[in-house]
């Protein structure tokens, strides 16, 4: 079947390795150490993200929630000026909260509806005080919740739209009845959801393909697809609560509205046709003809019921939802993809961010300043024109954006010289960023000197000859995984090679080495270097000028990081834990007691003299005395991508919820070999 389906969720489609051994090893260190209670790590930013859907307690327009794709519930007390994190619905990390309802009777009553990204499954969760605790319904559990509408004139009525079809509930969520069809071939993923302001008996459904409509609770329903183009997947439905008569409906093929109740749409030509993704209508409460329509590309708005549309915003911005304040017309709130919420005090004339108090980054690059423990920058990736490079004075406390020439690039890898000269490694090659510059410029041609055999005549006798000839110049257009400039020469791994640079990154040489490419991970101590791929490491000894293969221990099936510590040895994070070397690779010993495996990132801290290991499958951190084995360990409670130090504390890049910090009063656990 022909879909035009959309989430405006492409940013954020990633998996974790994960090794179900990694729980059990976990459990076992709970259990020994005790079920101790520890203060998680605090995210300090950079500010925004990705958001999803608002709702407002009733009366109490200043007070808000919001919905992220990362399983959290914030709150606001100061109509979105500040946010703070209310609740994780979830244990995963890739719930997407799409629909928020405070109920009208009771508003310390919420219900939250959800569906989970990267895995099957979603459900409905239930908050009655204000959001301090939460209760999962049971019915509803394991469903991915696509819609949610609670009816105005009796609130003890609510429905949600599922994958399966459309469930009600009489008793403010308690228990819940499907009201579709079972096994329906019609109505099923349910979109969207809108009920009649006097009639609860009235639904309005939208499917990914059509919508349908049912005037007795669904005993019965009928399609009201007349002027509505086939294959429309519907993502919004709105109702005038003073004209009930007049509904507007959202979808893939535009913008309809309907005077006849949805028996009849016609489409408004008042959108671009290449605004075709319509996510969420709003109306103002105020003025019944304006309408937001949040797209694809961007917010658009009409003053006159439809008739004509104008665009408030640039069409980089993807709109999810919009919020407009019911006792105040010009404060309006968009909720958007990897820009978080987007204020306007103008009726959507101007906006700004306002995200204090959100920080939903993936970042996969974290550096600490080596002239300043209290400067950091981070790397982000899927976020476009709002990620790049960020970078904090302030041990976090406040970000800016610092992308200019990177053009929407994502960064994978940041890395810092002697002289103070930043390189970041981006889906599309090398840039570097001069001591007290303000623009990224690319570091990325490669020149190679090639050695060709060519035939001359000595003393009338044909001979052959070889000599080194420059290459032709090519761009290192790739993802560059890892760098390392510590060594005699600056080091680098992307997905066509191993490259080295002895003139600050001007030029680069390299390519596949020992034939292969996809080395993941590279570390250098002087002209000592090494470059590991997931089966195996490639060892140099004369600063990356000749490669050879290093024996490995056979139990490996899958390396992820390396690392020389300042006496030369070389550490190792793999699928079954950490090994180090002190005889480049002649033996190796396994730190066994260690209780962490699938380990993805291992960082040598200068200053402690101690390597730091994570993994992405779990939220602990384990320093590690690299004389004597001893360890201790941190609970973060977040998934980590990696973890750095910095004067004497720890941080680390998360996979969902951007920077961390250990906190100060934060009481480690020991360990031993």
């Amino acid at each position: 079947m022909k879909r035009c389906r959309w989430t405006s969720l492409e940013s954020l489609k990633w998996r974790w390795p994960f090794d179900l051994s990694f729980v059990f090893v976990l459990l076992a260190v709970i259990t020994a150490h005790g079920a101790r209670a520890q203060s998680f790590w605090s995210p300090v930013g950079p500010d925004g993200g990705d958001a999803r859907s608002f709702a407002a307690v009733p009366d109490e327009p200043g007070h808000l929630y919001l919905g992220t794709a990362s399983s959290w519930l914030y709150e606001s007390t100061d109509g979105g000026e500040s946010w703070h994190r209310l609740a994780k619905l979830h244990q995963a990390d890739d719930l997407v909260v799409d629909h928020i309802i405070v109920d009208s009777a009771k508003p310390t009553t919420i219900f939250v509806a959800a569906w989970r990204l990267v895995h099957a499954g979603g459900g409905l969760w239930i908050s009655h005080d204000a959001g301090k605790s939460w209760t999962e319904s049971q019915q509803l559990k394991g469903q991915s919740i696509y819609s949610m509408a609670q009816a105005p004139s009796d609130p003890n009525i609510l429905y949600v739209g599922t994958l399966k079809g459309v469930y009600r509930s009489e008793n403010s969520g308690a228990t819940w009845t499907e009201i579709s069809p079972a096994g329906s071939k019609e109505i099923h993923e349910v979109e969207s959801l809108a009920v009649d302001p006097r009639d609860p008996g009235v639904v309005y459904a939208g499917t990914w393909h059509l919508p349908w409509k049912t005037m007795n609770a669904g005993k019965t329903w009928h399609n009201i697809k007349r002027g509505v183009i086939d294959d429309s997947d519907v993502f919004s439905i709105l109702i005038d609560p003073e004209r009930p008569r007049t509904v507007y409906a959202s979808a893939c093929s535009g913008i309809y509205k309907s005077e006849s109740a949805g028996e009849l749409f016609r489409k408004i030509h008042g959108i671009p046709s290449s605004a075709r993704r319509t996510r969420v209508l709003r109306q103002d409460p105020s003025h019944r003809e304006t309408v937001y329509a949040g797209t694809t590309e961007g917010l658009y708005k009409t003053v006159n019921g439809g008739r004509t549309f104008e665009r408030m915003t640039g069409p980089d911005v993807i709109v999810n939802d919009v919020y407009v304040n019911p006792s105040n017309s010009d404060h309006v709130l968009l909720a958007t993809d990897r820009g978080g919420v987007l204020l306007s005090n103008d009726a959507g004339k101007t906006f700004r961010a306002s995200n204090d108090g959100i920080s939903a980054r993936k970042v996969e690059a974290l550096l600490v300043d080596n002239g300043d423990p209290h400067r950091m920058y981070a790397g982000v990736v899927n976020d476009k024109a709002y990620g790049g490079v960020f970078v904090s004075d302030d041990d976090g406390a406040q970000w800016k954006q610092m992308s200019s020439g990177l053009d929407e690039r994502d960064v994978f890898a940041l890395a810092q010289a002697e002289d103070g000269t930043i390189l970041a490694g981006t889906n599309d090659g090398v840039f570097a960023l001069s001591p007290g510059g303000k623009e990224w410029k690319p570091s990325k041609t490669i020149a190679n000197t090639l050695v060709k055999t060519q035939t001359e005549r000595i003393r009338g006798t044909k001979v052959y000859v070889e000599k080194k000839v420059k290459d032709t110049l090519r761009e290192m257009e790739t993802r560059v995984y890892a760098m390392d400039l510590r060594g005699d020469a600056w080091l680098v791994s992307t997905g066509t090679g191993v490259y080295t640079s002895r003139d600050q990154g001007k030029t680069w040489q390299g390519g596949p080495v020992l034939g292969t490419t996809g080395y993941l991970s590279v570390t250098s101590h002087g002209k000592l270097m090494a470059a590991a791929r997931p089966d195996g490491v490639a060892l140099s000894q004369d600063g990356g000028l000749t490669w050879w293969p290093m024996s490995i221990p056979k139990v490996l099936t899958r390396i992820h990081r390396i690392v020389f510590t300042q006496d030369g040895t070389l550490w190792l994070g793999a699928r079954e834990g950490v090994y180090f070397t002190r005889d480049e690779g002649k033996t190796w010993m396994w730190v066994h007691r260690l209780p962490l495996v699938d380990v993805d990132d291992v960082y040598y801290d200068t200053t402690m003299n101690r390597v730091l290991v994570s993994s992405r499958g779990g939220d602990f951190v384990y320093a590690i005395d690299p004389k004597t084995l001893d360890w201790k360990w941190w609970k973060t409670g977040y998934r980590l991508a990696l973890v750095r130090a910095a004067g004497g504390r720890l941080l680390a890049a998360s996979m969902f919820d951007g920077v961390l910090v250990e906190p100060g009063s934060h009481r480690v656990e020991v360990g031993r070999r």
